[in-house]
């Protein structure tokens, strides 16, 4: 191991104690960018799900939805940069401004931001898998037909188990390929994102552009903008803008989040940035920029060309009214389409040229979805790091390697993702993780005020403008109430089953701040709550924080309270 500090700013944040390593300061903006690449992958883990639940104005809720991470994203650049010392990304530095009101939010935090962003590894190489082996094998072929059933979990959602198949074999050996990879430390990862990136991101913008050009696209498919609705045959209809038609959008957008808002992880790698306080504006700036055309023209040439689809089989039930099997359609609201394993192939159809050209573009959107995971694995990883040095989580995840990358972090998301590799339905992961995500985001979309107040004094190289804050503080609560009415479309018991994931937390942080720590941080957190010298640095904001969370906890209830599911 490096016994080395690498660099005076960490060293002015060690508290004085000997460290076996740390993050080493060698990507600039670019490189962030180039890690963060992998974030326009992920329209391909719920494009299909939010078209075939929301139906034709799923192209819109993608525009909404980057338009509110896009305008987050700000508050983000602004807290990010006053802790240039910092790795782990928005929640690390919103985290700071809670601990002085509550030492359990700051936790709360960190660890909801990796629950989200940790099965993305999970998801993308369960995606990739299913990609390749639709490339080489029949769909019923014994290859992609057999499965070892480990453990029913019906009890938490219909037909929910832990199996093994081809899949979770396949996406094993993606997640340990990708891992080989970020064990060579930030600047390697970065290089080989880059090269990833040129090729992932190619298909993607095919995809989104040459159904637009070529004429393809069929406004019929768009509009007219209702909800989904079936009519007593079980065929879709028109849906109406009443609040079941809202619950519809509601999910939608929730959903999309996960997705969209996800750029921000190119805050990620303030610690390891040559220079933190002008590359972490440029980072997220032109990561969003990326994501606004990504998630702009995909969607929309993806549904304009493919339409929602035909019944192909009707909906039977037996004589007490009850659905023995539900309507098949093809299009978008395939069942394919809607757990992500057709998305590829529909894709490659949409751009014509044959098998041939068919098989390319799909082993290109396999690059992609490995880019995603690249991209998690990294800013995952930090977060759990980051986490263990501010005394957060469990000491073992604050070491490195020699290279830099913090593996002990690495193999405990590793370990996490291949359990979770095994569910038989990754959208009811996602939207469980998305819980998370939202719980987040209202947190440090917050902590941006909240910093502002208690450390007014403080450099900022990036001060958002006022009314940009105050559009991000209102986002933060209308992300709640999406979450609250929109989270059950995906499954009875995902915003309960969500809110407990959140909440494991407790027992973790107990254990390291009160047995391990003896109730004590880290001094290099306590000189980030405090400033040692500084002054003017205290809790201004008074009870506006613990207000929050009461408006917040509202939110959610009175949104889930009239949702229409």
């Amino acid at each position: 191991m490096n016994t080395t500090v690498l660099d005076p700013l960490a060293a002015g944040f060690a508290g004085g104690s000997q460290q076996s390593a740390t993050l080493h300061r060698k990507i600039g903006w670019a490189g962030a960018f180039w890690v963060a690449s992998g974030v326009p992958a992920l329209v391909l883990f719920s494009i299909g799900s939010i078209a075939a639940t929301v139906g034709k104005p799923s192209w819109a809720i993608w525009i909404v939805s980057i338009a509110f991470g896009f305008l987050q994203a700000f508050s983000y650049a602004e807290i990010a940069g006053l802790f240039p010392h910092k790795s782990g990304g928005a929640s690390v530095y919103g985290a700071v401004a809670w601990v002085r009101y509550s030492k359990i939010l700051a936790p709360l935090s960190v660890w909801c931001n990796w629950l989200a962003w940790s099965p993305v590894l999970a998801i993308g190489s369960g995606l990739a898998a299913g990609y390749i082996l639709s490339i080489l094998f029949a769909p019923d072929a014994a290859i992609n037909t057999w499965q070892l059933t480990l453990l029913d979990l019906s009890w938490i959602r219909a037909d929910l188990a832990l199996r093994i198949n081809a899949t979770f074999v396949l996406g094993a050996a993606v997640l340990l390929g990708a891992f080989a990879i970020q064990h060579r430390g930030i600047l390697q990862a970065a290089r080989m994102q880059m090269v990833l990136g040129i090729a992932a991101l190619a298909p993607l913008m095919l995809v989104g552009l040459w159904p637009l050009l070529s004429g393809d696209v069929s406004t019929a498919n768009l509009a007219p903008m209702y909800p989904l609705a079936h009519d007593a045959s079980g065929a879709v209809i028109d849906g109406a803008w009443d609040m079941g038609g809202l619950t519809l959008i509601a999910g939608g957008l929730f959903i999309a989040a996960w997705s969209t808002y996800g750029f921000e992880t190119a805050v990620c790698y303030t610690r390891e940035f040559k220079n933190p306080r002008t590359d972490t504006f440029k980072a997220i700036l032109y990561s969003g920029l990326l994501c606004i055309f990504v998630f702009t023209v995909v969607p929309l040439a993806f549904q304009g060309t493919l339409g929602l689809g035909q019944l192909v089989t009707p909906e039977v039930t037996d004589a007490a009214g009850n659905v023995v099997s539900a309507a098949v359609y093809d299009g978008i609201l395939a069942p394919e389409i809607y757990s992500g394993m057709g998305v590829a192939q529909a894709m490659a159809h949409m751009i014509g040229g044959g098998a041939m050209v068919e098989r390319v573009l799909m082993a290109m959107l396999v690059l992609a979805l490995v880019l995603s995971i690249m991209t998690s694995m990294a800013g995952s990883s930090r977060t759990l790091y980051q986490a263990s040095v501010d005394g957060w989580l469990p000491k073992y995840l604050s070491h490195v390697n020699r290279n830099g990358a913090p593996t002990p972090a690495m193999w405990t998301d590793l370990g996490f993702n291949l359990l979770l590799l095994m569910m038989s339905d990754y959208i009811f992961v996602l939207a469980i993780s998305n819980v998370c995500y939202v719980l987040f985001n209202f947190l440090n979309l917050n902590a941006a005020w909240i910093h502002r107040l208690d450390r007014p004094s403080w450099a900022r190289p990036f001060k958002a403008p006022n009314w940009l804050l105050a559009v991000g503080t209102v986002l933060a609560f209308c992300n709640m109430g999406l979450m609250g009415m929109g989270a059950d479309i995906w499954g009875a018991g995902t915003l309960v089953s969500g809110l407990v994931m959140a909440a494991s937390i407790v027992p973790v942080f107990i254990f390291r701040h009160y047995i391990t720590d003896k109730g004590k941080f880290p001094a290099a957190m306590v000189e980030d709550m405090h400033l040692g010298a500084e002054e003017g640095v205290r809790s201004r904001a008074g009870v506006l924080p613990y207000l929050t969370l009461a408006a917040g906890a509202a939110v959610v209830y009175v949104a889930h309270a009239v949702a229409v599911l």
